[in-house]
């Protein structure tokens, strides 16, 4: 800019318009070949070539954005409802259906089943291992995941990745490690039998006891990881804050750890309690043939007695009982919420 007393430029002053386009000229290969015109500073200069394949991208970006979210939907729920939907209708068909036939559907196989003894038994006695074996494992399984997060051992991290590999055994497994365990003919009534002598008092796998002990063996660590997962989210600020004000370890547990621990134990809790409710392989594999649940129940109506309308009424019922049971566990899970900070062995 001129100085209007001298008319000379002032020292410092910004380039006049001119002068920056000479220069992004000469940038651009001196002759205003380059890809962008300095005067058209947001587009291409006029001539340039398109990228390859551009045009092709935004069409097909345009149809994509076409597609309503429904359509993008169908091919999951094709799959679900020929996998998962189709024969859960043929149950709850043949389930009021006694005929198999096409005629109007009826409630009297419900009535009839509801009224067998045997159905009566077998859902107590589910309810009652599942409610056991539910409030064994979060016991154990909150304790053991407080001794894992938070007592400094060695072996701890390796104990901790052990338990996630421990979640992928089938539940057989651990019924026939209990079996050579405390069988009738295991490892402890062996030991019995050669240092005290006679038979050994062991015998207690094929009772509701031993389902309960194989259950809560089994289940253990599907509570233990989201607490794990929880206690790697308590800030260990506050367990030292609390523990330099005189607080033992009792009380930092009670009112520290467990609050933050809650949801998590609930929705593990929840889990395990649905998954006692399904459990067929460990009765199975017990042996304990007066312990009927409702998974069992199916089972012997169909395949033992070929009464397959009957089979259909428990497994519906059971199916009511798991998924009411599987939304608590939702909604449990929901309220689960991280925090920040520093974080605890998990």
């Amino acid at each position: 800019m001129a100085d209007p007393n001298t008319g000379a430029a002032r020292v410092g002053s910004a380039p006049p318009d001119s002068a920056v386009r000479r220069l992004a000229v000469a940038a651009e290969g001196g002759d205003g070949g380059g890809p962008y015109d300095p005067a058209l500073p947001n587009g291409p200069r006029a001539g340039t070539p398109a990228v390859p394949g551009a045009e092709e991208c935004s069409r097909r970006d345009g149809r994509s954005r076409a597609l309503p979210a429904w359509a993008l939907a169908l091919p999951p729920l094709a799959v679900l409802g020929l996998v998962f939907l189709y024969p859960l209708a043929l149950v709850a068909w043949q389930s009021v259906s006694p005929d198999g036939s096409g005629g109007s559907p009826s409630l009297a196989a419900y009535g009839d089943v509801f009224g067998q003894a045997a159905f009566r038994q077998a859902l107590g006695t589910t309810v009652l291992i599942a409610v056991g074996s539910t409030a064994g494992a979060v016991i154990l399984g909150f304790v053991l995941a407080i001794v894992i997060a938070f007592v400094p051992f060695p072996g701890g991290k390796a104990l901790s990745r052990f338990i996630d590999v421990f979640l992928s055994f089938p539940s057989f497994l651990i019924t026939l490690a209990l079996l050579f365990i405390y069988g009738t003919v295991g490892m402890a009534n062996g030991l019995w039998a050669d240092t005290v002598g006679g038979t050994g008092p062991f015998d207690f796998l094929h009772t509701s006891w031993g389902v309960l002990l194989a259950e809560v063996t089994y289940f253990t660590p599907f509570v233990m990881r989201p607490l794990l997962a929880a206690f790697s989210q308590v800030e260990t600020a506050q367990l030292e804050a609390a523990a330099s004000l005189g607080a033992k370890a009792p009380r930092i547990v009670r009112q520290v750890i467990l609050p933050e621990a809650l949801p998590s134990l609930a929705a593990g809790g929840s889990l395990v309690l649905v998954m006692c409710l399904n459990e067929f392989g460990i009765v199975l594999f017990t042996g304990a043939k007066g312990v009927t649940t409702l998974p069992t129940l199916v089972y012997s109506k169909a395949i033992l007695d070929g009464d397959y309308t009957s089979a259909c009424v428990v497994a519906i019922v059971n199916i009511a009982l798991s998924v009411g049971l599987y939304g608590l566990y939702r909604l449990l899970l929901s309220r689960t919420r991280p925090a920040g900070g520093p974080r605890a062995r998990a």
